[in-house]
C-alpha cells in the first residue's frame, strides 16, 4: 500500500474516472459508522500483535502502528478528529490519519485482513458491548418492578380476560408478571451473544489469506470464544443482526404490551393507577388533561424497532454470499434499533418510579362482576363431590340468581342459596371474599402471598 499523496482513496487506484458526487454521497457511511472507532482500533490492535507474533512485522512497524492508533483514538473521544466522507467509512477514515501519522509504516496494518472481515469484527464487538447495556437496563427496570411488587403484595385488584373481570388476584402479581417477560427478553439477549461469538477477523475478502496468521491469537485477544469455520459464510453472515434485531423488537412488544395496560389502568374508565406529573403532559386546548403521552411513546416506538427487523430480513431474503453493498444498512438499522431501545427502557423506569396504584379503586373493581365466582365452583367441588362440569353448572345458576336479584354474590342469602344447592351451609360464605380468595392460589406460579413473596426473594438473589 502506498501512502495517499493525492487525496485519494486507496481503491481509486483501479478506477480511474472520479466518482458521480451522488455516488460519493450515497457510498459514504462514515456519518454512521463512526460510532464503531473504538471497534476497529480495538481489532486493529489485536490484528498488529498477531501480524508482530507470527513475525509478518516487525517489533518497531508494530509499535509505531499502535502508537499512532492510540493517538487517533485520544484525537476521536476528544473530538478532534476530522471524519472525511472521500473516505467512505470509519476504517479508511482511521487507515488515512494513520498515515499522516506515522507514514508509510500505516501500509502494513491491512496486511491478511479485509474491510469485509473488518467491519463484522467491529460490528459484534459493538453488539455485544450493546447487549451488556440493554440487559443492565434491564435489570434496573426489575430492580423497581421488584421494590414496587413489595409494597403491594396484599393489595387486591381484578385478574382479566378480555378486559374482563375475571378472578381476584394480588398487583405484585401483576408485576410480577412483567420481570417474567423481561428476564426472558435477558435470556433472548443472552442467547444472542452466545451464538455470536465467534471471531470473524482473518476471513479476509471472502477466501481466507495467505499469511501465516493466527486466528487463535486474536480470538483470545477480542475476546471471542473461537474462530468463525467458514470464511465465506462469516462475510455473508448476518444471522447475528437479526438476532438481535429479533430480541429488541420482542423487548419492544413487551414494553408496548405493559405501556397499553398501564394507558388503560390511568384512563379515567379505570383509574387504577396514578402516574405524577413528572411522567405526565398537559393539553393544549384542555387546562384539565394529564395525559400519559411517555407510555404512548413507548408504544408507539415498537413500530419503528419491527421495521428495522423487516427491513433487514427483506435485504437479505434474495442475496446471494458472500458481500454486497446491500448489506451497508445492517449498521444503521442496528444502530437505530439499539438507541430506541435503551431510551423506552429507561423511559419505562421512570414511569415505574412515579406510578402509584389506587387502592381503594382496584378494591373496589375486584368487588364487582361476580369475580369470586371460580373460587365457588372450586368449593362445590372440594366440600360437596361434585364434578367441576356440575359444580360449574351450579355456580353459573347462582350467578343469574344474583344477577336477576341485582346482587353482589356475597350479598345472596344462604335460603337463596339453598334453592340452586341445597346442601351449602353458612361456610360457603368464606369464598366470596376476595383475600381469601387471592391466598388460596398456592399452586406454584399462583397469586398467594406467600408464592408472591418468595417469588420476589428468588429475583432479588438473582440480581
Amino acid at each position: 500500500m502506498t501512502k495517499n499523496k493525492n487525496n485519494k482513496t486507496i481503491w481509486n487506484t483501479r478506477i480511474k474516472g472520479k466518482s458521480s458526487s451522488l455516488f460519493q454521497k450515497i457510498g459514504s457511511s462514515i456519518e454512521i459508522d463512526k460510532r464503531l472507532y473504538k471497534e476497529d482500533i480495538t481489532g486493529s490492535i489485536a490484528h498488529v500483535e498477531m501480524l508482530f507474533k507470527q513475525k509478518i512485522i516487525s517489533f518497531k512497524i508494530k509499535n509505531k502502528i499502535i502508537f499512532g492508533l492510540n493517538k487517533i483514538e485520544k484525537e476521536i473521544s476528544n473530538g478532534k478528529f476530522e471524519f472525511n466522507k472521500i473516505y467512505e467509512d470509519i476504517h479508511m477514515n482511521i487507515e488515512k490519519r494513520l498515515f499522516q501519522i506515522i507514514g508509510e509504516e500505516a501500509g502494513y496494518v491491512h496486511t491478511g485482513r479485509s474491510r469485509n472481515d473488518q467491519i463484522i469484527t467491529d460490528f459484534k464487538i459493538w453488539i455485544k458491548s450493546s447487549i451488556k447495556k440493554i440487559n443492565s437496563n434491564i435489570n434496573l427496570i426489575i430492580k423497581d418492578i421488584l421494590k414496587l411488587a413489595e409494597k403491594n403484595i396484599y393489595t387486591i385488584m381484578p385478574g382479566f380476560t378480555h378486559l374482563k373481570n375475571a378472578q381476584p388476584i394480588s398487583f405484585a402479581h401483576y408485576l410480577m408478571a412483567y420481570i417474567e417477560m423481561l428476564d426472558r427478553d435477558k435470556k433472548r439477549f443472552l442467547n444472542n451473544l452466545e451464538n455470536l461469538n465467534e471471531n470473524p477477523l482473518g476471513v479476509a475478502a471472502l477466501s481466507g489469506t495467505s499469511f501465516n496468521i493466527d486466528r487463535n491469537f486474536t480470538t483470545k485477544k477480542l475476546g471471542f470464544k473461537k474462530p468463525t469455520n467458514n470464511s465465506i459464510d462469516t462475510i455473508s453472515d448476518r444471522d447475528f443482526v437479526l438476532d438481535f434485531l429479533f430480541s429488541v423488537s420482542v423487548c419492544s412488544m413487551h414494553i408496548s404490551r405493559i405501556a397499553e395496560e398501564l394507558i388503560i389502568w390511568n384512563s379515567d374508565g379505570f383509574k387504577l393507577i396514578n402516574l405524577s406529573d413528572k411522567v405526565t403532559t398537559g393539553s393544549s386546548i384542555m387546562p384539565q388533561k394529564k395525559n400519559p403521552d411517555l407510555l404512548e411513546y413507548l408504544r408507539g416506538k415498537s413500530g419503528s424497532v419491527y421495521g428495522n427487523l423487516f427491513s433487514m430480513l427483506t435485504i437479505l431474503k434474495g442475496l446471494p454470499i458472500s458481500y454486497f453493498k446491500d448489506l451497508q444498512d445492517d449498521k444503521d438499522l442496528i444502530f437505530r434499533s439499539h438507541d430506541t431501545l435503551i431510551d423506552c427502557l429507561q423511559i419505562f423506569n421512570e414511569i415505574l418510579r412515579n406510578l402509584t396504584p389506587n387502592k381503594k379503586n382496584m378494591s373496589q373493581l375486584a368487588s364487582s362482576g361476580h369475580i369470586t365466582a371460580t373460587d365457588l365452583a372450586d368449593y362445590l367441588v372440594k366440600n360437596h363431590s361434585m364434578s367441576f362440569r356440575k359444580a360449574y353448572i351450579k355456580t353459573a345458576a347462582i350467578v343469574n340468581l344474583a344477577e336477576k336479584k341485582r346482587k353482589k354474590l356475597e350479598d345472596l342469602t344462604i335460603s337463596e342459596l339453598k334453592k340452586i344447592e341445597p346442601n351449602l351451609t353458612n361456610d360457603v360464605f368464606k369464598v366470596f371474599d376476595l383475600t381469601y380468595s387471592v391466598r388460596s392460589k398456592k399452586s406454584y406460579g399462583g397469586t398467594s402471598f406467600d408464592n408472591i413473596k418468595k417469588m420476589i426473594k428468588k429475583y432479588k438473589k438473582q440480581l
